[in-house]
């Protein structure tokens, strides 16, 4: 089960979901996230450190990259745009 749910190009991450749902993993296609909503969630890319994602950010994420997300205090929105 996904710790996540899609709405109309937002997605939506529940604080609620146990840590153990936040896996490494990898996307098929190449991707440009923006952050919505949401305090203190964190981005990992692989071998590299988290970094904080306010409201406002914009980053890109390389099809086949590992990364993770690591849990805030509040539920993530996001828009993901698929390049």
């Amino acid at each position: 089960m996904n710790p996540y749910t899609d709405d109309e190009g937002i997605r939506t991450f529940d604080v609620t979901a146990e840590d153990k749902e936040f896996v490494w993993h990898r996307d098929k296609e190449d991707r440009v996230i923006e952050i919505l909503e949401g305090d203190g969630w964190q981005f990992q890319p692989d071998s590299a450190l988290p970094f904080l994602m306010r409201p406002g950010l914009k980053f890109s994420i390389k099809a086949g990259e590992y990364h993770r997300i690591i849990k805030g205090i509040n539920d993530l929105k996001i828009r993901i745009n698929r390049t």
